[in-house]
Protein backbone atom coordinates (compact mmCIF):
# COMPACT_ATOMS: atom_id res chain seq x y z
CA UNK A 1 0.00 0.00 0.00
CA UNK A 2 0.94 3.44 -0.50
CA UNK A 3 0.41 5.97 1.79
CA UNK A 4 0.74 9.83 1.70
CA UNK A 5 0.63 12.86 4.05
CA UNK A 6 -0.94 16.37 2.14
CA UNK A 7 -2.28 19.92 3.34
CA UNK A 8 -5.76 20.66 4.19
CA UNK A 9 -5.32 24.24 5.05
CA UNK A 10 -3.21 23.92 8.29
CA UNK A 11 -3.82 20.54 8.66
CA UNK A 12 -1.80 17.34 7.42
CA UNK A 13 -4.12 14.66 6.25
CA UNK A 14 -3.57 10.62 5.43
CA UNK A 15 -4.10 9.65 2.67
CA UNK A 16 -3.94 6.55 0.39
CA UNK A 17 -2.81 6.59 -2.99
CA UNK A 18 -5.21 4.17 -5.77
CA UNK A 19 -5.71 4.69 -9.45
CA UNK A 20 -8.24 6.85 -9.21
CA UNK A 21 -6.14 9.54 -6.79
CA UNK A 22 -5.46 10.03 -3.26
CA UNK A 23 -8.33 8.70 -0.66
CA UNK A 24 -8.78 11.27 2.70
CA UNK A 25 -8.46 8.53 5.27
CA UNK A 26 -10.39 10.82 7.79
CA UNK A 27 -13.25 11.85 5.19
CA UNK A 28 -14.19 8.22 4.24
CA UNK A 29 -13.95 6.97 7.76
CA UNK A 30 -16.24 9.15 9.12
CA UNK A 31 -18.55 8.91 5.97
CA UNK A 32 -18.83 5.19 6.94
CA UNK A 33 -18.31 5.36 10.34
CA UNK A 34 -15.56 3.22 10.34
CA UNK A 35 -13.71 4.45 13.26
CA UNK A 36 -9.70 4.46 11.55
CA UNK A 37 -6.69 5.61 12.49
CA UNK A 38 -6.05 9.05 10.21
CA UNK A 39 -2.63 10.36 10.79
CA UNK A 40 0.10 8.51 9.62
CA UNK A 41 2.23 8.32 13.42
CA UNK A 42 -1.43 6.03 14.48
CA UNK A 43 -0.76 4.16 11.24
CA UNK A 44 2.93 3.38 11.98
CA UNK A 45 1.99 2.73 15.57
CA UNK A 46 -0.79 0.33 14.44
CA UNK A 47 1.08 -1.97 12.43
CA UNK A 48 -0.75 -4.93 10.51
CA UNK A 49 -4.14 -4.33 11.95
CA UNK A 50 -4.03 -0.46 11.17
CA UNK A 51 -2.72 -1.27 7.60
CA UNK A 52 -5.72 -4.35 7.28
CA UNK A 53 -8.41 -1.67 7.73
CA UNK A 54 -7.14 0.62 5.37
CA UNK A 55 -6.70 -2.11 2.70
CA UNK A 56 -10.17 -2.60 3.19
CA UNK A 57 -10.92 1.15 2.45
CA UNK A 58 -8.80 1.38 -0.38
CA UNK A 59 -11.04 -1.26 -2.13
CA UNK A 60 -14.00 0.24 -1.62
CA UNK A 61 -15.64 2.69 -4.62
CA UNK A 62 -14.96 5.94 -2.55
CA UNK A 63 -14.66 9.25 -4.50
CA UNK A 64 -10.33 9.88 -4.35
CA UNK A 65 -9.18 13.47 -5.02
CA UNK A 66 -6.65 14.07 -8.02
CA UNK A 67 -3.43 13.78 -7.37
CA UNK A 68 -2.16 16.12 -9.02
CA UNK A 69 -4.74 18.82 -6.80
CA UNK A 70 -3.05 17.59 -3.59
CA UNK A 71 -0.15 19.27 -1.69
CA UNK A 72 2.44 17.00 -0.61
CA UNK A 73 3.89 16.77 3.05
CA UNK A 74 6.24 14.47 4.20
CA UNK A 75 5.48 11.07 4.51
CA UNK A 76 6.93 11.32 8.58
CA UNK A 77 6.28 14.67 9.92
CA UNK A 78 7.79 14.60 13.62
CA UNK A 79 10.28 11.12 13.37
CA UNK A 80 11.93 10.93 16.83
CA UNK A 81 15.60 10.41 15.05
CA UNK A 82 16.42 10.73 11.20
CA UNK A 83 20.09 9.28 11.21
CA UNK A 84 21.76 8.48 8.12
CA UNK A 85 24.72 5.74 6.81
CA UNK A 86 27.43 6.99 4.75
CA UNK A 87 29.90 5.57 2.47
CA UNK A 88 27.33 2.50 2.14
CA UNK A 89 27.61 1.33 -1.42
CA UNK A 90 30.58 -0.09 -2.99
CA UNK A 91 31.74 0.31 -6.31
CA UNK A 92 33.54 -1.93 -8.80
CA UNK A 93 36.93 0.09 -7.74
CA UNK A 94 36.24 -0.71 -3.98
CA UNK A 95 35.64 -4.49 -4.72
CA UNK A 96 39.36 -4.99 -6.08
CA UNK A 97 40.97 -2.46 -3.26
CA UNK A 98 38.90 -4.13 -0.78
CA UNK A 99 38.24 -0.89 0.43
CA UNK A 100 34.99 -1.07 2.19
CA UNK A 101 33.98 0.38 5.69
CA UNK A 102 34.03 -2.30 8.43
CA UNK A 103 30.66 -1.17 10.19
CA UNK A 104 28.16 1.54 9.08
CA UNK A 105 29.15 4.92 9.01
CA UNK A 106 26.16 6.92 11.09
CA UNK A 107 25.69 10.78 10.78
CA UNK A 108 22.31 12.36 11.71
CA UNK A 109 19.61 15.26 10.68
CA UNK A 110 17.17 16.99 12.15
CA UNK A 111 13.59 17.52 11.71
CA UNK A 112 14.43 21.24 10.42
CA UNK A 113 15.70 19.18 7.15
CA UNK A 114 12.80 17.82 6.53
CA UNK A 115 10.82 18.52 3.01
CA UNK A 116 7.97 17.22 0.49
CA UNK A 117 7.91 16.26 -2.89
CA UNK A 118 7.26 19.15 -5.01
CA UNK A 119 8.47 21.29 -1.99
CA UNK A 120 10.93 24.11 -3.18
CA UNK A 121 14.29 23.95 -1.33
CA UNK A 122 15.55 27.52 -0.22
CA UNK A 123 19.55 27.39 -0.52
CA UNK A 124 21.43 29.43 2.74
CA UNK A 125 23.36 31.78 1.31
CA UNK A 126 26.12 30.73 4.00
CA UNK A 127 27.00 27.88 1.58
CA UNK A 128 28.08 27.06 -2.19
CA UNK A 129 29.13 23.74 -2.69
CA UNK A 130 25.43 21.75 -3.10
CA UNK A 131 25.40 18.09 -3.99
CA UNK A 132 22.12 15.66 -4.39
CA UNK A 133 22.33 11.76 -2.67
CA UNK A 134 19.21 9.72 -4.08
CA UNK A 135 18.59 7.51 -1.13
CA UNK A 136 16.20 4.41 -0.21
CA UNK A 137 14.92 5.79 3.59
CA UNK A 138 13.77 3.48 5.95
CA UNK A 139 10.55 3.96 8.18
CA UNK A 140 10.96 2.40 11.44
CA UNK A 141 7.23 0.53 12.66
CA UNK A 142 8.02 -0.92 16.31
CA UNK A 143 10.65 -0.41 19.09
CA UNK A 144 13.68 -1.82 18.36
CA UNK A 145 16.54 -2.54 20.80
CA UNK A 146 18.97 -5.69 20.37
CA UNK A 147 17.52 -7.18 17.33
CA UNK A 148 19.06 -9.61 15.44
CA UNK A 149 19.81 -9.17 11.72
CA UNK A 150 17.53 -12.18 10.96
CA UNK A 151 14.71 -10.37 12.51
CA UNK A 152 15.06 -6.85 12.28
CA UNK A 153 12.97 -6.58 8.87
CA UNK A 154 9.81 -7.38 11.12
CA UNK A 155 10.72 -4.03 12.46
CA UNK A 156 10.52 -1.66 9.11
CA UNK A 157 6.76 -0.35 8.38
CA UNK A 158 7.80 0.89 5.04
CA UNK A 159 10.12 2.67 2.78
CA UNK A 160 10.30 5.84 0.51
CA UNK A 161 12.68 8.04 -1.70
CA UNK A 162 15.00 10.69 -0.04
CA UNK A 163 17.78 12.91 -1.47
CA UNK A 164 20.48 13.65 1.44
CA UNK A 165 21.10 17.29 -0.31
CA UNK A 166 24.48 18.10 1.59
CA UNK A 167 26.69 21.45 1.13
CA UNK A 168 30.01 19.81 1.11
CA UNK A 169 31.93 23.30 2.13
CA UNK A 170 29.97 23.34 5.46
CA UNK A 171 30.36 19.29 5.84
CA UNK A 172 34.17 19.45 5.25
CA UNK A 173 34.97 22.95 7.51
CA UNK A 174 35.67 20.53 10.45
CA UNK A 175 35.43 16.89 10.97
CA UNK A 176 31.56 16.61 12.22
CA UNK A 177 29.49 16.21 9.11
CA UNK A 178 26.53 17.53 10.86
CA UNK A 179 26.55 21.65 9.58
CA UNK A 180 26.54 20.33 6.20
CA UNK A 181 24.03 18.19 5.77
CA UNK A 182 21.27 19.36 8.14
CA UNK A 183 20.17 22.79 6.92
CA UNK A 184 16.47 23.65 6.74
CA UNK A 185 14.97 21.35 3.91
CA UNK A 186 17.88 19.28 3.23
CA UNK A 187 16.23 16.33 3.79
CA UNK A 188 13.10 15.84 1.36
CA UNK A 189 11.44 12.87 2.00
CA UNK A 190 8.25 11.47 -0.55
CA UNK A 191 6.43 11.18 -2.45
CA UNK A 192 4.58 7.94 -0.70
CA UNK A 193 5.40 6.13 2.04
CA UNK A 194 5.23 2.80 0.75
CA UNK A 195 4.56 -0.45 3.23
CA UNK A 196 7.39 -3.53 3.55
CA UNK A 197 5.57 -6.20 2.31
CA UNK A 198 5.43 -4.46 -1.05
CA UNK A 199 9.20 -3.83 -1.69
CA UNK A 200 11.96 -6.53 -1.91
CA UNK A 201 14.70 -3.69 -1.09
CA UNK A 202 17.54 -6.39 -2.47
CA UNK A 203 17.26 -5.35 -6.00
CA UNK A 204 16.22 -1.66 -6.26
CA UNK A 205 17.28 0.90 -8.73
CA UNK A 206 17.56 3.93 -7.91
CA UNK A 207 18.93 7.11 -10.30
CA UNK A 208 19.23 10.82 -9.68
CA UNK A 209 18.65 13.24 -12.43
CA UNK A 210 19.22 16.72 -12.57
CA UNK A 211 17.53 19.38 -14.80
CA UNK A 212 16.70 16.18 -16.92
CA UNK A 213 20.40 14.62 -16.95
CA UNK A 214 20.96 11.67 -15.13
CA UNK A 215 23.70 11.98 -12.85
CA UNK A 216 23.15 8.54 -10.47
CA UNK A 217 21.87 5.33 -11.14
CA UNK A 218 22.50 2.21 -9.00
CA UNK A 219 20.87 -0.06 -7.02
CA UNK A 220 20.22 -1.78 -3.45
CA UNK A 221 22.22 -4.89 -4.29
CA UNK A 222 25.50 -2.76 -4.27
CA UNK A 223 24.53 -1.84 -0.11
CA UNK A 224 27.16 -3.20 1.83
CA UNK A 225 25.08 -3.24 4.55
CA UNK A 226 21.83 -4.11 3.53
CA UNK A 227 18.66 -2.54 5.45
CA UNK A 228 18.47 -5.67 7.95
CA UNK A 229 21.63 -5.18 8.91
CA UNK A 230 21.88 -1.66 9.30
CA UNK A 231 18.67 -1.63 11.88
CA UNK A 232 20.21 -4.76 13.38
CA UNK A 233 23.38 -2.43 13.76
CA UNK A 234 21.76 0.85 15.36
CA UNK A 235 19.43 -0.88 17.72
CA UNK A 236 22.57 -2.28 19.33
CA UNK A 237 22.91 1.07 20.38
CA UNK A 238 20.23 3.38 20.06
CA UNK A 239 16.13 2.27 20.85
CA UNK A 240 14.58 2.71 17.58
CA UNK A 241 11.28 4.39 17.90
CA UNK A 242 8.10 3.76 15.34
CA UNK A 243 8.51 6.47 12.91
CA UNK A 244 12.45 7.02 12.99
CA UNK A 245 13.57 7.43 9.55
CA UNK A 246 16.90 6.30 8.57
CA UNK A 247 18.64 7.19 4.97
CA UNK A 248 20.35 3.97 3.66
CA UNK A 249 23.18 5.60 1.91
CA UNK A 250 23.44 6.73 -1.76
CA UNK A 251 24.98 5.14 -4.96
CA UNK A 252 28.12 6.62 -6.92
CA UNK A 253 27.75 9.75 -8.36
CA UNK A 254 27.52 12.15 -6.59
CA UNK A 255 29.56 16.07 -7.48
CA UNK A 256 31.79 16.28 -4.84
CA UNK A 257 33.13 12.35 -5.69
CA UNK A 258 33.92 14.14 -9.16
CA UNK A 259 37.34 15.82 -10.00
CA UNK A 260 37.75 19.18 -8.59
CA UNK A 261 37.71 20.87 -12.39
CA UNK A 262 34.00 19.09 -13.02
CA UNK A 263 32.43 19.65 -10.20
CA UNK A 264 29.48 21.91 -11.00
CA UNK A 265 27.48 22.29 -7.49
CA UNK A 266 23.66 22.43 -7.49
CA UNK A 267 22.25 26.20 -7.84
CA UNK A 268 19.16 27.67 -7.51
CA UNK A 269 16.68 26.70 -10.53
CA UNK A 270 18.28 23.45 -10.48
CA UNK A 271 15.24 20.62 -10.71
CA UNK A 272 16.55 17.12 -8.67
CA UNK A 273 14.28 14.16 -9.37
CA UNK A 274 15.45 10.83 -7.01
CA UNK A 275 13.53 7.65 -8.35
CA UNK A 276 13.35 4.46 -6.66
CA UNK A 277 11.62 1.57 -8.28
CA UNK A 278 8.23 0.13 -6.50
CA UNK A 279 8.20 3.81 -4.66
CA UNK A 280 8.27 6.79 -7.17
CA UNK A 281 9.89 10.22 -8.06
CA UNK A 282 10.43 12.41 -5.62
CA UNK A 283 11.06 16.08 -6.70
CA UNK A 284 12.43 19.34 -5.69
CA UNK A 285 13.28 22.86 -7.13
CA UNK A 286 16.34 24.48 -5.37
CA UNK A 287 15.70 28.40 -5.14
Amino acid sequence: MKLVNFKAGKQIKLGIKTDRGIIDVAKASEKYSLGLCTNMDKVIEGGNKALSQLGKLSKKEIEAIPEEKIIYAPPVIKPEKILCIGLNYISDPQKRKANVPASPVIFSKFNNALAAHRQIILLPKSAEKFDYEAELVIVIGKEAKNVSKENAISYIFGYTAGNDISARDLQHRTHQWLLGKTCDNFAPIGPYLVTADEINTANLEIKCEVNGELRQLGNTKDMIFNCAAIVSYMSNYMTLKPGDIIFTGTPEGAISTYPEDKQNWLKSGDKIVVSIDKIGSLINVLK
